[in-house]
């Protein structure tokens, strides 16, 4: 079992930034892949980022150029930096690790994004 942790959710403004953290129980270091999801109210769950055991990371094409994903094994964490933050970010953020066949999931963080 591995237990996730998001944090560092919030309100912010428009055009501003946030770091999200996303800290396991366990080494991530053989994570197959961590990846972040958002989901809006009324809408489906949707992946935002992905970073691999081999540090490749993809980006879902609304948040290219503004969203970085990264790792940092020593502290079993993932982070999501978030830049030039727009309204329709706002979303429950969801750390979500994959090991093998088993899939584990957070209890997500509150991004919203308002003037």
């Amino acid at each position: 079992q591995v237990q996730l942790v998001e944090s560092g959710g919030g309100l912010v403004q428009p055009g501003g930034s946030l770091r999200l953290s996303c800290a396991a129980s366990r080494s991530i270091f053989r994570f197959n892949v961590v990846n972040w999801y958002r989901q809006a109210p009324g809408k489906q769950r949707e992946l935002v980022a992905a970073i691999t055991v081999g540090d490749s990371t993809n980006y879902a094409d609304f948040v290219k150029g503004r969203f970085t994903i990264s790792r940092d094994n020593a502290k079993n964490t993932v982070y999501l930096q978030m830049n030039s933050l727009k309204p329709e970010d706002t979303a429950v953020y969801y750390c979500n690790a994959v090991i093998s066949y088993d899939s584990f999931w957070g209890q997500g963080t509150q991004v919203t994004v308002s003037s």
